[in-house]
């Protein structure tokens, strides 16, 4: 498989990004060529076009797997199991704060909530401050149950008006109880 340049510098900086993300550069990579791919890859195809190890790339595979980021998919007459990316990109956001949510603000959650049912510790400081926390955590996974609940279209509809919604809010303060008052 011949990459062309443009395929180079979404792979290099895929990887180079995979990082930031809590991924390593390898495994962004894979991530970018299966993006990038028309047709499925099988994980010798990746091997060379990536210039890396079958084991790195059969460990790549996984994890992206564990992240429910690539689709499985078999050709007839070969053995060989191909991967792909869903082509809808609402699908893979929406894939990718799922599992953000289920790895880092889902434990967070439940350890703020244990920290709450611990009662009275001497820190009130403190206390309160978990508290909030809390609060504005269940507001967001709240926020994003709902968002997640609307079909594709509504959603971008939603999102097209935000600006919209920012400066109705902007000129009607009584209708926001989070603006601070100047």
């Amino acid at each position: 498989m011949t990459l062309t340049s443009l395929q180079k510098e979404f792979l290099l900086h895929f990887g180079e990004m995979g990082s930031r993300w809590g991924i390593n550069r390898t495994v962004g990579q894979i991530y970018a060529l299966l993006f990038l791919s028309e047709a499925p890859l099988n994980a010798e195809t990746i091997t060379e076009a990536l210039g890396i190890s079958r084991s790195n790339t059969s460990m790549g595979l996984k994890e992206l797997q564990s992240w429910n980021l690539v689709l499985l998919r078999h050709q007839q007459g070969d053995r060989r199991d191909y991967f792909t990316t869903p082509d809808d990109l609402w699908e893979i956001v929406r894939t990718l704060v799922a599992e953000r949510r289920k790895r880092e603000i889902d434990p967070t959650l439940t350890k703020l909530r244990e920290l709450e049912m611990m009662g009275k510790t001497g820190d009130p400081y403190a206390e309160a401050r978990i508290a909030e926390l809390r609060e504005m955590i269940e507001m967001m996974t709240q926020f994003h149950d709902e968002m997640n609940r609307l079909e594709t279209e509504r959603l971008v509809q939603l999102m097209t008006m935000g600006r919209t919604l920012g400066g109705l809010l902007d000129k009607a303060p009584r209708l926001n109880p989070f603006r601070k008052a100047k």
